[in-house]
């Protein structure tokens, strides 16, 4: 059995792609605990997400938490499951055609956008493989993350790595690390907001609520922590607010470690014991709603706010499908596409250079 997988059958004068892989965090196939499964045990065995040591966590892992956690957890996927899937997976494959078509209107050089996930389906591997089958040999790689974690972005990162370690003809990679102070991002978040205020009315208060991660992974170098409150200040001047109206927390903590701070449910609890009459809760480091905002936020985070005395409580949904949002994703692709693409790409040229090449190859005894 080889070790590499096999190459796509490779034509002579065939006109090559530029390939855009967008990467995401993944979601289970089904609210089921049959299907949380493995989706968890693929999850919570990567040591970006857990370091901890590999036979302590492993007994942990499976001596209880892939015992308990699957039918606690299909059940809150089921309350946000939608008739068409997982949220995730269904704005994910939205922002794949709505990309391509954007880009399309830009660059008309030949190009095709894949959607891949660090867990579960479609993996890293169907959506590179999918690309060089349609003749990509250069390939950017976009994680869907606007603030850059190890365990998120790396974690993405070691996946597309994996992949490439069993190609033989390995395509010219480039990367997106981050996105969190990117004008177009910044402009497209405001924007969203603004919509939302002028359909709904404003809060009292804005809370930015960004998932949490060990605060170790801070003191050990990780520019996560920095990265979402560089975002949350962005934010907050291009919305016009000041300091005492908004607020910054850290969501889905877990375990007895520390996490980065302040703990939202810790904001949520004194901003409800203060009794105020309304606050917005968005969450800036999402691009797409998943179990974590539309059940622990939209949800959960509700319920807690209300419960100790609390107004109205507003979340305001992720960036998903909107065409600001859209557009800044194809703004930021092309700054990292120059000198792969072009907007003056001529195809009757083009096909001409390819068949003049095709013929040079035949010539010297290519077999096809």
């Amino acid at each position: 059995m080889t070790y590499y997988q096999p190459e796509p059958a490779y034509t002579h004068g065939s006109q090559p792609k530029v390939g855009i892989l967008l990467a995401n965090l993944g979601t289970p196939e089904a609210p089921t605990a049959k299907a949380l499964r493995p989706y968890l045990q693929q999850f919570l065995m990567d040591r970006r997400v857990v370091e901890i040591p590999r036979l302590i966590w492993w007994c942990i892992l499976h001596g209880i938490i892939l015992i308990v956690r699957p039918k606690k957890s299909a059940e809150k996927y089921a309350s946000i499951w939608r008739k068409d899937g997982s949220p995730l997976m269904v704005y994910a494959v939205q922002q794949k055609k709505l990309l391509q078509g954007y880009l399309s209107q830009k660059i008309n050089s030949p190009f095709a956008v894949e959607l891949g996930m660090t867990y579960g389906n479609p993996s890293m591997q169907s959506a590179i493989e999918s690309l060089k089958a349609q003749g990509c040999d250069r390939i950017l790689v976009f994680p869907l993350y606007p603030q850059y974690a190890a365990s998120s972005t790396a974690a993405a990162l070691d996946a597309v790595w994996r992949v490439l370690l069993k190609i033989r003809n390995v395509p010219a990679i480039r990367t997106i690390k981050h996105y969190h102070d990117h004008p177009r991002y910044i402009q497209a978040l405001a924007s969203h907001i603004q919509t939302y205020w002028k359909q709904h009315g404003k809060p009292e208060k804005l809370v930015m609520s960004f998932h949490g991660v060990p605060k170790f992974h801070l003191l050990k170098g990780d520019p996560y922590h920095c990265e979402c409150h560089k975002t949350a200040r962005l934010l907050a001047e291009a919305l016009g607010l000041s300091k005492v109206q908004y607020e910054v927390g850290f969501q889905s903590r877990f375990g007895r470690q520390e996490w980065l701070q302040p703990y939202l449910a810790n904001t949520l609890d004194a901003l409800g014991k203060q009794q105020l009459k309304r606050i917005d809760v968005v969450c800036p480091g999402f691009s797409s709603d998943c179990l974590e905002t539309l059940e622990e936020i939209a949800m959960e985070g509700k319920h807690l706010f209300q419960s100790v005395g609390g107004g109205d409580y507003h979340y305001i949904p992720a960036l998903n499908n909107e065409p600001v949002w859209i557009e800044a994703m194809r703004d930021i692709a092309l700054e990292h596409l120059q000198g792969w693409v072009s907007d003056d790409f001529n195809q009757v040229q083009a096909e001409a250079e390819a068949q003049a090449s095709k013929q040079r190859a035949l010539a010297m005894g290519a077999e096809k």
